[in-house]
């Protein structure tokens, strides 16, 4: 235990007593993610609601020697901000507020505790428009989805999180607030501190506020379903659409696991046979959607579709991104367990990856679901086990160890949204050199030399 009655009362405090919770209960939910695997042990969870709050209580962890474990909605799936090491659970969640919206130079600042599906339906009323949407939007929250460098089916035309932010104010570990980065989409004032704290899983700073920059909204947009008796089709399918030259927003995956699993909840009347579809969206201009929109048929026709059609109406286009939004809880819903993977591989690589995946569940008698943001290689494959089940989660493990060692042989990373946290914590040293580490670890003792804050992350403790 970390904390006694004295630590317990500061706290009360600092954010006020109904923003302090110690039920034994309460505890157990803030002390999970959206893994099926990863248990922390928080001691206490605290709720504060502005930068002058986080500044306290990180002063108090500074004297204390108590650790703190930031966190948001807790959708990430790699145990980020699980708290292994007990202590205090900071939760922005009541950090809610959009500060300030700019449409003339196209930004917006809010606190860390907005969800990121809030913060576009204001932006959408304005005309404008933020990109990055990953799969958790309805309930991710900003200072998360920057933590993470999240990024989602629109990363592939528009990139990810890092791409949009421009600034941001943070707490050190020591208490100290400091404002890093600015307003303008150039600004190259020494290291780029924002981008180093963001992605780092809030092992570095506890961020209260963040400025990002804007697009205005797209004119038009169309989707496009196609549908492939063999996944290898449907991996180069892809490729043959980037490289024509044609940019889709959006090149969603789903294997037949998926497809089956979606028909049985929402019939778009995919044959069951089908090895794999992809959805593609267009935007832009209404002359140019058309124009892609037609392009993205015949090259998926070419490339050996059993079909493709656009969506006939919005009404159509929704239920497409349902089923797509769907894919994941149909997985989770499947198994006690699941090993929601995230790799990424070079786009011609695609067909190689999943090909792999699939001869590794046949071999091991496993289940292993695909979604994917194939547009840029991304994939996720999913396996189902238990737990409880030694042997076959052993048999799941080992086919967690081969899909990274694939992905690091076709040329990809063992990370392409979901950070490193616990999850991936065995397969750093095989993705980087000794010496990038240290290098991780010398940037760690820089911003938190104490190494209070999200202790037990990225790396193996040595």
């Amino acid at each position: 235990m970390h904390l006694n009655r004295e630590t317990l009362q500061a706290l009360k405090t600092i954010v006020g007593a109904d923003a302090v919770l110690t039920d034994a209960n309460d505890l157990v939910v803030y002390s999970v993610d959206g893994t099926t695997h990863c248990q922390g042990n928080a001691e206490v969870v605290v709720f504060p609601t502005d930068v002058d709050q986080i500044s306290r209580v990180m002063q108090l962890s500074d004297q204390n020697d108590i650790p703190v474990t930031v966190r948001g909605a807790g959708t990430s799936l790699s145990g980020g901000p699980v708290p292994m090491a007990g202590g205090i659970v900071l939760c922005t969640s009541r950090m809610n507020r959009i500060l300030e919206i700019n449409g003339e130079d196209f930004t917006v600042k809010a606190q860390v505790g907005v969800v990121l599906n809030d913060l576009n339906q204001v932006l959408a009323r304005q005309n404008l428009f933020f990109p990055p949407d990953p799969q958790s939007l309805l309930a991710a929250t900003l200072g998360g989805c920057v933590s993470e460098n999240a990024g989602g089916p629109y990363a592939v035309k528009y990139g990810v999180f890092r791409h949009y932010l421009l600034g941001m104010t943070a707490v050190l570990p020591s208490g100290a607030v400091v404002t890093l980065g600015g307003n303008t989409m150039k600004n190259v004032t020494g290291y780029d501190l924002p981008q180093i704290v963001c992605g780092a899983e809030g092992t570095l700073a506890v961020i209260s506020d963040v400025t990002l920059r804007l697009l205005p909204k797209p004119q038009a947009s169309r989707t496009v379903l196609a549908i492939f008796d063999r996944v290898v089709t449907a991996g180069q399918a892809v490729h043959q659409v980037r490289a024509s030259g044609v940019i889709p927003a959006k090149i969603e995956l789903m294997d037949n696991w998926v497809v089956r699993r979606i028909e049985e909840n929402l019939p778009l009347g995919i044959p069951l046979s089908a090895e794999a579809i992809l959805l593609f969206e267009l935007d832009g201009n209404a002359e140019s959607v058309q124009q892609e929109t037609e392009a993205v048929i015949r090259l998926c026709q070419a490339a050996g579709a059993s079909e493709v059609r656009a969506a006939r109406d919005a009404a159509e286009t929704a239920d497409f991104w349902t089923a797509r939004r769907m894919g994941f809880s149909a997985v989770f819903s499947a198994s006690p367990t699941v090993l929601a993977e995230d790799v990424t591989v070079p786009t011609h690589r695609i067909a190689d990856q999943i090909v792999h995946t699939q001869k590794l569940a046949r071999d091991l008698d496993l289940t292993i679901a695909i979604i994917g943001h194939a547009g840029d290689g991304n994939l996720h494959p999913c396996i189902l086990t238990d737990k409880a089940d030694a042997a076959h989660y052993a048999r799941a493990q080992r086919a967690a160890d081969e899909i990274f060692d694939a992905a690091l042989g076709f040329g990809g990373a063992i990370s392409g949204e979901h950070g490193i946290g616990l999850e991936k914590q065995r397969f750093l040293k095989k993705a980087m050199s000794p010496e990038a580490i240290s290098l991780l670890k010398g940037i760690k003792r820089a911003f938190d030399p104490k190494g209070l804050l999200n202790p037990g992350k990225i790396w193996e403790p040595s």
